[in-house]
């Protein structure tokens, strides 16, 4: 995926790009996703760009975390937004983990998700969750309103992908 396709997919006009903001990019991998965010960020906010392998985001707004974001604790203040791009799917128990995802968000945070709109496991991802189904878990977690942003179709077929805006 190229970056003006990562941001397309995550445009939402409920971005507030006037007020200073920290998120949390969980899964970061290359930093795509967080150099989409960045775009619709205040430029002096910051993004905690956290993965498991080591990062390297060269950008004055990104703080680098190498760490298990699944299996360890956080560390991070109050949270205005956390991104998960292609990272919920490798979650296994998303109601548990959910729920310490709004934990560490500010009462009106939002949880910006892409993933891939299917309920079928495959090797690349172990722990699937559609919209619909997911829609379900995170309002059992004390989400109040989920939606749908855009979708696209995935290079691998068989489901397209989404983004969904959550708080």
């Amino acid at each position: 995926m190229e970056l003006s396709q990562a941001i397309e997919l995550i445009r939402s006009d409920d971005f507030d790009k006037d007020t200073i903001a920290t998120w949390a990019d969980l899964g970061c991998g290359s930093g795509l996703f967080t150099n989409a965010l960045l775009s619709f960020l205040h430029p002096k906010s910051t993004v905690y760009a956290v993965d498991q392998y080591p990062v390297k985001i060269n950008h004055p707004a990104v703080i680098l975390k190498q760490m298990d974001f699944i299996k360890e604790d956080w560390d991070f203040p109050k949270l205005d937004g956390i991104l998960m791009a292609n990272s919920l799917h490798f979650v296994e128990d998303k109601p548990s983990f959910l729920r310490k995802v709004r934990a560490a968000l500010k009462p009106n945070g939002t949880l910006l998700l892409v993933e891939y709109d299917t309920d079928t496991p495959n090797h690349w991802v172990p722990f699937p969750a559609s919209f619909s189904s997911l829609k379900r878990i995170l309002l059992e977690a004390g989400f109040k309103n989920v939606h749908r942003l855009q979708e696209q179709p995935s290079i691998y077929g068989k489901a397209n992908i989404y983004a969904s805006w959550i708080n």
